[in-house]
């Protein structure tokens, strides 16, 4: 199963025409990312001041289907690809009324907050994004 969860499309997320404003996508992204982590008891705030971890994208592929307008609730649908020592691949699928919206194809990578170097994955971590885990989904 996917890390699922709904956001509601905001006033301010929008344009004058009352649809969605596309970095305001990646904004919302970066909510459903933590919120999956916070799912498996990871929250980001431990992970960045505590264990000096952090998870930056390197690589994203964003396509754009339909616009969201105001007032759509927002059903992000994340699945892990796949886990690697530092990596993580995962695809994301934002839907609307039953239409999707756009799909995100997101590596992000585990790092040192120290060093800015990869680092492998904590154990509790690994754990938890196994959970989500999709290999099906790998192209």
């Amino acid at each position: 199963m996917p890390f699922t969860i709904q956001k509601p499309m905001r006033f301010g997320d929008c344009d004058l025409t009352g649809i969605a404003y596309h970095p305001a996508y990646l904004s919302m992204l970066v909510d459903v990312n933590e919120a999956m982590f916070a799912s498996f008891g990871v929250t980001w705030k431990e992970l960045m001041f505590e264990r000096h971890l952090g998870l930056p994208s390197v690589k994203m592929n964003i396509e754009f289907k339909k616009p969201a307008v105001y007032g759509d609730v927002l059903e992000f649908n994340v699945h892990v690809r796949k886990i690697g020592k530092s990596s993580l691949d995962l695809y994301t699928v934002v839907t609307a009324n039953g239409d999707v919206l756009w799909t995100i194809e997101q590596l992000i990578v585990m790092t040192s907050t120290k060093d800015h170097k990869s680092h492998p994955w904590p154990d509790d971590c690994r754990e938890g994004l196994s959970r989500y885990l999709h290999p099906e989904l790998t192209q």
